[in-house]
This record gives structure tokens, sequence and C-alpha cells, in this order.
């Protein structure tokens, strides 16, 4: 970038034009120094206008004095550079992958769209560390916590409802695990996003248990609720191999999930279809900035030589013109 530090030095400029303007008033009431009563005696001679010398000093002098005045503007480059640094967060996506994720009232199922969501939340995000749990019966680690987005993607991808053996709902284990995952970090805030369909039904830790210890460790729990109000159906396979589906009530025990959010200093959510469970993310994503510090360093470098120099050279040259070889001569 190229600034002058002294700008208030350009309103000299506003001399030239004022210069130019006596120029030109003394050059029309020129008149000659010596009279003659007649000039046929001169129409015999090779005579040149020689005034194109005197306009040319005079322009080279203008120009002249409009360098020196930049050079007194002090004119400066400089160049910036940035250094940043950024405060991120750790991030563990905790998701119920219990069989009641099939049920068809978000589009294409839950399970699916909360996948989808989930990967346009860990896109929209930068310089933060992102890990996945899933659970039901029990909980599963499926990527701990990364930067590389594209790996921790493709096991997002990847996630499908859990067979029948393991079928259940245990949310106290599930947020224990994130804990495990969550406490040793040194990041600026610690968050977990707990999603789930459905009531605490296994495992050797209450979700009561497994929040206190959260809470203890500064870790902020964002909970989600995803099922429509009322009956959804859910695909079922008959004795014959066929698949139907049957419809059940939603059950999300929304007080435990509500109380887990504010134990810990997060927030409860209902998402009732994808769209809904779109804006939830976005919502926690605006809430859960990464701050970035931006550091600025300014290198100057000084310019006016530039027109220092040249200003000097054209006033010395058209001295030296004018008071040797294009003296005029009264």
């Amino acid at each position: 970038m190229f600034y002058f530090n002294q700008p208030y030095f350009l309103f000299l400029l506003l001399i030239i034009p004022g210069l130019i303007y006596w120029y030109r008033r003394k050059m029309a009431k020129k008149s000659a120094a010596i009279r003659f009563p007649s000039i046929k005696y001169f129409k015999k001679l090779n005579w040149q206008d020689q005034s194109w010398k005197q306009h040319t000093l005079f322009g080279v002098k203008m120009v002249a004095i409009a360098l020196l005045v930049l050079a007194l503007a002090r004119p400066r480059k400089v160049n910036t550079e940035q250094e940043f640094f950024t405060e991120g967060i750790d991030i563990v996506l905790v998701i119920d992958i219990s069989s009641s994720m099939k049920a068809l009232d978000f589009k294409p199922n839950r399970l699916e769209a909360a996948k989808e969501v989930g990967l346009k939340f860990i896109q929209g995000r930068s310089n933060d560390r992102i890990g996945l749990i899933t659970f039901a019966a029990e909980s599963f680690l499926q990527c701990p916590l990364t930067v590389d987005y594209n790996v921790l993607e493709n096991f997002m991808q990847r996630i499908e409802p859990v067979e029948r053996k393991f079928d259940g709902t245990a949310i106290g284990m599930a947020i224990a695990h994130g804990i495990n995952r969550l406490r040793d970090s040194n990041a600026k805030s610690k968050v977990m996003i707990l999603l789930s369909d459905g009531r605490n039904n296994a495992g050797e830790l209450d979700p009561a248990t497994a929040t206190g210890l959260a809470k203890e460790y500064g870790i902020k729990i964002y909970t989600i609720g995803a099922g429509k109000r009322g009956k959804a159906r859910i695909p079922v396979k008959t004795y014959g191999g066929r698949t139907v589906t049957q419809l059940v009530d939603v059950r999300i025990d929304e007080k435990t999930m509500q109380e887990i959010a504010q134990q810990t200093g997060g927030k409860y959510f209902r998402a009732t279809d994808k769209q809904s469970l779109f804006n939830i993310y976005k919502e926690i994503s605006k809430m859960e900035k990464t701050e970035i510090k931006v550091k600025k360093y300014y290198n100057y470098e000084e310019k006016y030589f530039w027109f220092l120099m040249p200003g000097i050279f054209l006033l010395l040259m058209a001295g030296i013109f004018e008071n040797s070889i294009w003296r005029q001569i009264p």
C-alpha cells in the first residue's frame, strides 16, 4: 500500500497553477528591451523564435517544484503481514444408532438425516477438533478428536443402525464415553452434542451421574431430541423376511435431556424433521464460534527519494541551462 505520511504538504501544489497564471501574464506583457526605428535589416537575418527555450525552462521548474512537494509529503510504501492465532473448540458428536433411529418421520429416516446434517456441521467448522461416538445399549468410538475432516466424514457416512443384540439407549454411558475423550483437552471450550430419540434404558451409568461428571470437567452438552410428536412409522422385518412399517409412539425423555443441557450450560432442542435438525446444528455452530486473533505487522519503506532526487536534478539542470547554454542577454 502506498500513502503519504505528511499529506498536508500536498496543499503546496496549489502554488503551481498560480505560478503558471503569473508566467502567462508576464509573457503576454513582455516587450522588446531595445527599440529600432526600422526592422527591415532584421528581416534579412535567419531569425528563429527562441521563446520555446524559456517555456521549456519554466515547465521544467514547475515539474521540479511538484516533485519536491511530493517529497516533502513523505511518500511511503507499507507492507502488512498478518499472523493468525486460533483458539479451537473440541467437539464430540454423540449419535444414537438404536433401531428406533430407522423411523421414517425424517427423510429418508432419522439416522440418515442425522448423518447428512452432521456432515454439513463438520464441513462448516474450521480449526476445531471433532470426534464421533455412536451408542445404543453400548457406546462405540467411531473417530477420536481430529482436524482431518475427510477422515471424520468417512466415518460419519459409514454409520449404520445397531444390531439387535446391542439395541437399547444408554445415554449415561454415551456421555461418559464422551467425557473420556474431552476431559484431558486443553481447548478453550469442550462441547458434546448428544442426539437421541429415546429414553435411557441401558448401561451401568445413569444420565444424572454422567452429567455431574461432565459439569466437573467443564464440558458443555447440547442435547437434541429427534422425532416428531405423537407416533412414527418404523420399518420392521417379519418372520417371513418381509419388511413392513409399524406405527409406534415417539418416546423421548425430554425432561432428562433438558436437565443434562441445563446442568452443563448447554441447551436442549427438539427436532421434528430434517430441516429443523439442520437449523439446530446451525444454531449450535453459531453459539460455539472458534476465536481467531489476528496480529498485524507493518514494514515501512520511505519513497521520498523517488521524488526528491529527480526534483533537485531538474532544478539544477534548469539553472545550468538558464545561465549558460540558453542564457538570454538583454
